[in-house]
């Protein structure tokens, strides 16, 4: 019987899996109701820069410059950043599973996420996601956005193990899929107990 590979990594993602989205087409309907903008503007105006925010060429003022604030708008940066900031919320006991399984198993955790570097960076403060993630590679810090496969290898050599070592938890299913073509084990999160329950068919519960 062949013994099977011991997993010592945990890779997964931040929007979806252990927090809420960040910024996502939810978030921004939000805001245009909120603020008054014009919704079919507001949504060409982010997918035309949206892109380029989360793999770090431009910066969250500049986003905002193009998407919102290129005319004068009867509320401030902040007040919009806030607004923004306000969207993100933990998911119910995925933050506690990363603490109780890298304590319990000795796992390296590494978030490979795509955002934006000034969301990312209020994120991982404001829920304290160093206080159990080895390594952020995130798209903004990297220059590499999911689905590029190359994200993943840099996690990898980062985290200097083997794609068999390690399990990826992601919400969206081509995430999952690429990080499998690499021979990572990927499992599609859905809700705590499913993820749960596939942990520990993989001896991680």
């Amino acid at each position: 019987m062949k013994k099977q590979t011991a997993l010592t990594a945990i890779f997964t993602d931040i929007g979806g899996v252990l927090l809420t989205n960040g910024w996502d087409r939810g978030s921004r309907r939000k805001a245009i109701e909120f603020f008054k903008l014009d919704a079919e503007e507001t949504e060409e105006r982010h997918h035309l820069c949206f892109d380029t925010l989360e793999v770090g060429k431009i910066t969250l003022d500049e986003y905002l410059e193009r998407v919102v604030f290129y005319k004068r708008r009867s509320f401030t940066r902040d007040e919009f950043w806030k607004f923004m900031c306000n969207q993100s919320q933990p998911l119910p006991h995925m933050l506690t599973l990363m603490q109780q399984l890298k304590k319990k198993h000795r796992l390296k955790i590494v978030v490979v996420s795509n955002e934006g570097r000034e969301l990312a960076e209020y994120r991982i403060k404001q829920f304290k996601l160093d206080a159990f993630a080895d390594f952020f590679i995130v798209s903004s810090f990297v220059h590499f956005r999911k689905p590029d496969a190359d994200i993943f290898r840099i996690a990898l050599d980062i985290a200097q193990v083997l794609p068999k070592q390690v399990v990826y938890l992601e919400d969206r299913p081509m995430f999952v899929q690429v990080a499998r073509g690499l021979g990572i084990h990927g499992i599609r999160h859905i809700d705590y107990n499913s993820t749960c329950e596939r942990l520990a068919e993989m001896r991680l519960s």
